[in-house]
């Protein structure tokens, strides 16, 4: 059931697209938690089985991602390591740019710093948002990026579904909401929790060291406190026979 996940953001990430990412739709709220270890391993399955055919994570290692989401060795080489050899590369691809431009129109992008660029609700909502649209090439359209050149290439485990148009007070056409013309391997709940999940590892990816950052910057700001009330005491005792 292994499928690359081709071109998330595939044009999301081009020039040009950036203005209609938005798309006039609501981004729906992706709540993850980057401390869920168990969610991250779960994302990181999910990355390596419908991503890495076509996408790079090029500034991540699998020793360190191992380390952080709390995999053994024996764990990392049997489920992630499919591309690599030794538990220090990092996680490139071996589709060749030459051919991915010949076959795509496009290099498909690293996803390294994904997350950073587009935003969780973004990807949540742009993963979760495709429809069918006859008049588009891929017979898909998005929510979160109409126009969207990129194939639905999860609607297996989605499904396919139809949009249910009104038009709203301003004379606009605009979704309502929609109907299942193919049901998908996982329900919605699952599916919802599918995407959180790969959600949660390429926000992580993007910063990895965002949960110790914040720990440290606790301790700071206490450091700070403690020192601005020693400094106000001080000053205090410097001033008391000046009144």
């Amino acid at each position: 059931m292994t499928r690359p996940l081709i071109a998330l953001l595939f044009l999301a990430g081009l020039p040009g697209f950036a203005a209609a990412a938005g798309g006039g739709a609501a981004l729906e709220s992706a709540n993850i938690n980057l401390s869920n270890q168990a969610s991250l391993q779960r994302g990181a399955r999910n990355f390596v089985n419908y991503c890495m055919g076509c996408h790079s994570a090029q500034y991540v290692r699998y020793n360190r991602l191992a380390e952080d989401i709390g995999l053994s060795e024996d764990q990392m080489v049997t489920n992630l390591m499919w591309a690599a050899e030794k538990p220090h590369e990092t996680m490139e691809i071996a589709m060749a740019e030459n051919d991915a431009e010949r076959w795509f129109g496009v290099t498909p992008p690293d996803l390294s710093l994904v997350a950073r660029a587009r935003g969780k609700d973004y990807l949540y909502t742009f993963l979760k948002g495709f429809y069918v649209d006859e008049s588009r090439p891929a017979g898909v359209n998005n929510v979160a990026l109409p126009g969207a050149s990129m194939p639905h290439v999860l609607w297996q485990l989605q499904g396919l579904r139809r949009p249910l148009k009104e038009i709203d007070a301003g004379g606009h056409e605009v979704i309502s909401g929609y109907e299942t013309v193919l049901e998908g391997q996982l329900t919605e709940e699952e599916y919802d929790s599918f995407v959180l999940d790969l959600v949660n590892f390429l926000v992580y990816i993007a910063e990895p060291v965002k949960l110790e950052r914040e720990r440290l910057g606790v301790w700071v700001l206490f450091f700070l406190l403690v020192l601005l009330l020693m400094s106000y005491m001080l000053k205090q005792e410097y001033w008391k026979d000046v009144h």
